[in-house]
Parts: C-alpha cells; structure tokens; sequence
C-alpha cells in the first residue's frame, strides 16, 4: 500500500501532516515576513486581532506584534523538541538495545540507572538542570533529553528482550556475525516502527514543558518563545485574553499535528492494526 494511498484513507494523518508543515513554514520564513526583532513596538499596545492594521493579530502589553511573536517561537518549538528528541533517541536507543540484548548484569545495571530517573519528576528534574546551569536553548534541550530517555529505553528493552529470540537472530548467531551488527543491522530496524512512532509523542510533549519552563521564566530570555508569551499575557487575562489564546492556540495544534501523524504511522508500520483495518 503506497503512502499516498495511506493518506487518503487515513484522513487524521493527513491533517497532521498539515498542520505540522504549516508550523515548519512559518519557522522557515519568519524572517521573510518579518524581518524585524520580535520583541520590537510596532503599534498601540493592548491591540485585538484586526483592530490595528500593522498588527493581524494584535499587540501585546508593550506594543510587540503577536504574530511575529508566533512565527519566531514556532522555530524555538521546533529546534527544542525535535533536537531533544534526537539526543533522547540516541542516549535511549543505546541504552535499551544492550540491556534487552544482553540481559544479565548489563540489563540489571542499565535498568537500574534508568529507575532511577524515572522515579524523579520529569518537569521537576528540568526545572533543576535548568536553574543549575542557566536558562539557554542549549541547556534546555539537554534537560529534556535527560528526563525523555528513560522511556525510550525501557521501550527499546522490551522490543529486544521479544525480537532477540527470534529464528533470524539465531542464524546470525550461528553464522558468526558479531553483537554489535546483530543489533544494529538485525533487531533495531525490526524494532524502528515502535520507536519512530513513540518519538512524535516525545517530540509534543517535549515542545510543551519547553513552553511551560518558558512560562515559568526558565526559558532562553534571548528568544521569543509561545510559553514566553503566555506568560508575559497573564497579567492581562481579564482585559486581552487573546495575548494568551493565539500562542495556546498554537501549542495546541502542534501538539495535535504531532499526535495525529504519530497514531498514523502506528496505523501504517503495524501489521497488525493493518490487517484488523483491511
């Protein structure tokens, strides 16, 4: 079944694909429609969608333009929840491809470390990665890739721990090859589908706490970011409120794209979800 014909018959993919080329577009040209800083006046503050004619989407407390606001803090989005993601990936990945192949004392001690950052807060443990080596893009994708890996590893664990038993793991036993292309070349691209699939919902839900820490005045104080927004927005939730809904508005639709397109792919690469659906 070819990918085009997927999209078709699974409408909510489709419009997470959508969605989330719509996102990457304003990240790509955010300079182009705006050209200017993003913390820069450009109007009256305190302007409501479509009042001020410089302003499409209004202005804020100090006179800044919303919607450059939203165009710039799409690229901080992105850059935060796709690179921690990545690093997750490859910290997690590791981790749990040589505790479920091994098992043993590799798997013991492996998991053990794992626990152990499991049973910390996942926002309380960024919060203090953040606070200890300073509020920057960096730093802030290095905390969320330190509380997102444990879950990729216990997922990979179990992936290997079911796959490292199956007849064409033995053969390459039994044929020489050694543990490091048994695992890498055998076991991880039939384990791949489970993991590109639970990397979307990572990359949401790392998107959101990088707004929330920004909300709660731990983000990058150079960038503009969505939660930096609603943050700055809540001292006039009474009398503007849109200075906080356009910026929630877009956390909740990348959020959904990502969600979406990752419950597609489940749909795609499991056989059997397949075969319940055909």
């Amino acid at each position: 079944m070819s990918f085009a014909r997927a999209l078709l018959r699974n409408w909510t993919m489709a419009l997470g694909i959508v969605l989330l080329a719509a996102v990457f577009l304003m990240a790509l040209t955010a300079n182009f429609v705006f050209p200017g800083d993003p913390y820069d006046m450009v109007g009256p503050p305190l302007m409501w969608p479509g009042e001020y004619e410089g302003a499409l989407l209004g202005t804020d407390s100090l006179g800044r333009d919303i919607a450059a606001g939203i165009f710039y803090g799409s690229r901080v989005s992105l850059l935060v929840g796709f690179s921690s993601v990545a690093v997750a990936m490859i910290v997690g990945v590791l981790v749990g491809a040589f505790a479920g192949f091994y098992g043993g004392w590799v798997d013991d001690v492996l998991m053990r470390v794992t626990e152990l950052f499991q049973t910390i807060p996942q926002f309380m443990l960024a919060i203090v990665v953040v606070a200890v080596l300073g509020p920057s893009i960096g730093v802030i994708i290095v905390s969320l890739a330190i509380v997102s890996w444990p879950a990729v590893a216990r997922l990979v664990r179990g992936e290997f721990l079911v796959l490292r038993d199956r007849a064409y793991v033995h053969g390459c036993i039994v044929a020489g090859m050694g543990d490091l292309r048994i695992i890498f070349r055998q076991i991880l691209p039939n384990a791949a589908p489970v993991i590109i699939v639970m990397s979307t919902i990572l990359v949401a839900t790392a998107i959101l706490m990088e707004s929330a820490l920004s909300f709660l005045g731990f983000g990058d104080p150079n960038v503009l970011t969505w939660g930096t927004m609603i943050g700055m927005g809540r001292s006039q939730l009474r009398d503007a409120w849109y200075i906080i809904a356009i910026p929630g508005v877009a956390l909740l639709l990348t959020a959904l794209a990502l969600n979406l397109v990752g419950e597609g792919l489940n749909d795609l690469l499991n056989p059997r979800l397949r075969q319940r659906k055909a």
